[in-house]
């Protein structure tokens, strides 16, 4: 291949970031989105006991006989987390500035080999004096294969607006 091929400019910052979440002004209050789904697996649960510590025997012991339901629990957090790469990865990569306050209800237990998804809705947007920001405030509502709800969270986030110019 000829060296003609290859551009030597430089990155053209005019262009559309491809995987850029929503600026606040892209949302309304009302508005609904879901996720991907995604299945939890055995190596999930094992990968995420042993970066949290959270060796409780229920995670750790297949068959735990102190347990209170049958199968391999998954801890709350593990739902939640999975759930906000999501949220992250689509909706606010490079707009999500902080995460405000988290509002969080356990409503069914979720298993390995479950799949969860989630409905998110835009419930408040409040743009604030500095910068073009605005804390946006969500319901999301997780689900497992069954359409059963499984956890539900409000989250109060600052997201980035829309550079001026």
């Amino acid at each position: 291949m000829s060296s003609a091929a290859f551009s030597t400019a430089a990155v053209d910052r005019t262009l559309p970031q491809l995987g850029r979440g929503f600026v606040w002004q892209d949302l309304t209050v009302g508005q609904r989105m879901r996720t991907f789904r995604r299945t939890i697996t055995e190596t999930d649960l094992v990968n995420f006991i042993s970066v949290t510590g959270m060796l409780e025997a229920i995670f750790i012991e297949e068959g735990y006989e102190g347990g209170a339901m049958a199968g391999r629990p998954v801890p709350g957090a593990l739902t939640y987390t999975l759930i906000e790469g999501f949220i992250l990865q689509t909706m606010i990569q490079g707009t999500g500035l902080a995460m405000l306050e988290l509002h969080q209800k356990i409503l069914a237990p979720v298993v390995v080999g479950d799949t969860i998804e989630a409905v998110i809705e835009v419930t408040d947007i409040r743009p604030t004096s500095r910068s073009g920001r605005a804390v946006v405030t969500s319901r999301i509502d997780v689900f497992n294969q069954h359409d059963i709800p499984v956890m539900t969270y409000t989250a109060t986030r600052l997201l980035a607006g829309r550079q001026a110019g």
